[in-house]
């Protein structure tokens, strides 16, 4: 049985849990699909007697992506289409308490580095590049463009402390390491259409997934990259994010246009363990409580956002 919360007259784009508290999350919403008008942030506290608001902010353009400080357990960063970052303190009601902005085009996906050692955040952009900041500073650190379309997601490693990898519309996944030259470590031909989303395995520090407009979800390791060690099918219509599972190195979750979240054992062959569908619009946001074993977020166009324990992902 899922928990829902509703966004009323926002279009739901991404969610994620806090590394804080097992109970919080942030969702990341817009107006008009995200078309037109503006956005919304929404902390929310998911509690027995059922979710309640702890924290929202408005923002003049549509917010694509959210992540959370490892460093402050108030603080956390959006991706807007106006082409910046901003900056939240739960504990500062008025806005943003810093905007971040150099893209030419829209932000689409942002990452709080979970290294405690570094505190950076990742930007991914339609004009093509991602950059690195650090938040106590006003100008990017770096800039990395070898992407030759949309970038639509840039990811940390979990394993190593200044590698991410990158996901865009040129079909391709990219290995990055921030402390080398500003050119890709690695660049994998993942799919056969736009490569939307990206995730670290948690448990393999060589092992990064994919997922595409072609339907299709790949595993790749970095060690031998001349063909994927998996490839999952089942989704009908273009995956829109793939997460890897914190507490089981073989389960993942996805979601996609199809309207569907879907779970999968990477070890159990190329079918889902579980469809789930209860939402009426796009899924485009999905997490993993890092908390509670099992329970997943999502948020839909439909303007819902669902908190759940899928039966497959129970450990038995």
């Amino acid at each position: 049985m899922a928990v829902t919360f509703h966004t009323r007259g926002r279009h739901g784009y991404a969610v994620k849990f806090s590394p804080y508290f097992g109970q919080r999350l942030l969702c990341a919403a817009s107006q008009h699909y995200g078309i037109a008008g503006s956005g919304t942030l929404f902390i929310l506290d998911v509690l027995p007697t059922g979710i309640q608001v702890v924290g929202r902010w408005e923002w003049g353009e549509g917010l694509f992506d959210c992540s959370w400080s490892e460093h402050n357990q108030d603080f956390s960063v959006t991706a807007s289409g106006d082409g910046s970052l901003q900056m939240w303190d739960l504990k500062n009601p008025k806005g943003p308490i810093k905007v971040l902005k150099e893209h030419r085009a829209e932000v689409y996906g942002v990452d709080w580095s979970c290294h405690r050692q570094i505190d950076q955040i990742l930007s991914a952009s339609w004009d093509h590049t991602i950059k690195l900041w650090d938040p106590n500073q006003a100008q990017s650190l770096a800039t990395f463009t070898d992407h030759q379309h949309v970038v639509y997601s840039a990811v940390w490693s979990p394993h190593v402390a200044r590698t991410f990898a990158s996901a865009s519309g040129d079909n391709t996944l990219r290995v990055w390491d921030v402390s080398a030259p500003p050119r890709a470590q690695q660049t994998i031909r993942a799919h056969d259409g736009e490569v939307l989303t990206c995730d670290w395995a948690k448990y393999d520090v060589n092992l990064v997934v994919s997922g595409s407009v072609d339907t299709k979800i790949r595993g790749w390791d970095l060690r031998n990259t001349t063909a994927p060690v998996f490839s999952l099918e089942g989704h009908q219509y273009a995956v829109r994010r793939v997460k890897c599972s914190p507490h089981n190195g073989s389960l993942l979750a996805s979601c996609s246009y199809d309207f569907t979240m879907r779970t999968w054992n990477i070890n159990n062959g190329p079918q889902s363990l579980e469809r789930i569908e209860h939402h009426t619009e796009f899924v485009v946001g999905l997490d993993f409580n890092l908390h509670l074993p099992g329970q997943l977020a999502d948020c839909s166009w439909d303007g819902h956002v669902k908190i759940y324990s899928p039966a497959s992902l129970i450990q038995r």
